[in-house]
């Protein structure tokens, strides 16, 4: 199976890499700033547990590069890459071929179905905890590494158990679930609870719980989340409720999303992708979301400010 990985990032490089490793037929589709760098320096991956991995040689292509179909198309990139992500990978797109994207929220799905068409794309999240060095490498800070994965529609089919055989390599929890919507609903209800909270707080988990008041807005956010993933018919599981409340009423936890460390830092975030989209579905659903309309709003004038409209 060729697969063809777009991003090499922390993401997309960690998961390519060790299906590499384990002998797979893998490409990295990469701009060509990145393509130095790996050309250089290898793809590195450090961290607890990867002492003894050299340095990877990867195969690599640009955009004018591609001119032949893939099987799989593993889509690890950042929501605000998305529109160049998909002008990228037309001439690797055929009749058989199988998008696996693992974008957070649900707006990439559904540009992506309306590009390619349902059949080509498959619901997927991913749980891994890397980052990117300013040199390039991967840090693993953590040994969780799964891929669940699943049709659209729902159920098991063929190809995605052919799949998860070919991506069930040392390093990687190939899940293949018959709720993969489902899956993506629950998660983005997390993520955007999570930025809710330190984004409104302006800090940690930990800092937000601290004050007078600030243990009840992690609940109140997660409460409007799900109500809006209910409302879309995929209802988060109560032991998945019952995580995020622990998680966002931690005292003394030094928590911190990405997006909250992107806001903090200047820089640009997901926030239409993940909570604009999410509140005008929750318009059209009826429900009622007034915290996370309130941090959609913060968000949006950080973006506003961030690209040069302030």
């Amino acid at each position: 199976m060729k697969i063809l990985v777009v991003g090499a990032g922390a993401t997309g490089g960690y998961f390519g890499a060790l299906l590499a490793r384990a002998g797979r037929d893998v490409t990295f589709l990469v701009r060509p700033g990145r393509a130095a760098v790996l050309r250089t320096r290898g793809l590195r991956i450090t961290g607890k547990g990867t002492e003894d991995w050299e340095p990877l040689t990867p195969q690599l292509a640009l955009a004018d590069e591609l001119s032949e179909p893939y099987d799989l198309i593993l889509l690890a990139v950042k929501a605000t890459a998305l529109d160049a992500a998909v002008e990228a990978i037309r001439p690797a797109v055929g009749p058989s071929t199988t998008i696996m994207p693992f974008l957070n929220g649900l707006a990439h799905v559904d540009r992506l179905t309306a590009e390619f068409g349902a059949d080509a794309v498959l619901g997927g999240v991913v749980k891994v905890v890397t980052t990117l060095t300013p040199e390039g490498d991967i840090v693993r800070l953590a040994p969780l590494s799964q891929l669940t994965f699943g049709e659209q529609a729902g159920g098991l089919s063929k190809r995605v158990e052919e799949i998860r055989e070919v991506l069930d390599v040392p390093g990687i929890d190939a899940v293949a679930s018959a709720d993969a919507l489902g899956a993506m609903w629950s998660k983005w209800a997390f993520i955007v609870t999570m930025g809710a909270l330190t984004c409104l707080g302006r800090g940690t988990v930990g800092e937000v719980n601290a004050v007078a008041g600030g243990s009840s807005l992690g609940p109140a956010l997660l409460a409007e989340a799900s109500a809006v993933a209910a409302a879309a018919g995929y209802p988060v599981p109560s032991g998945e409720l019952d995580f995020t409340r622990t998680v966002v009423t931690t005292q003394g936890s030094s928590l911190v999303p990405s997006l909250y460390r992107d806001v903090v830092d200047g820089r640009p975030t997901e926030a239409e992708h993940l909570f604009g989209d999410l509140t005008a579905r929750a318009r059209t659903a009826g429900v009622a979301t007034p915290l996370l309309d309130l941090a959609t709003l913060q968000l949006r004038v950080h973006e506003h400010r961030v690209g040069g409209g302030q």
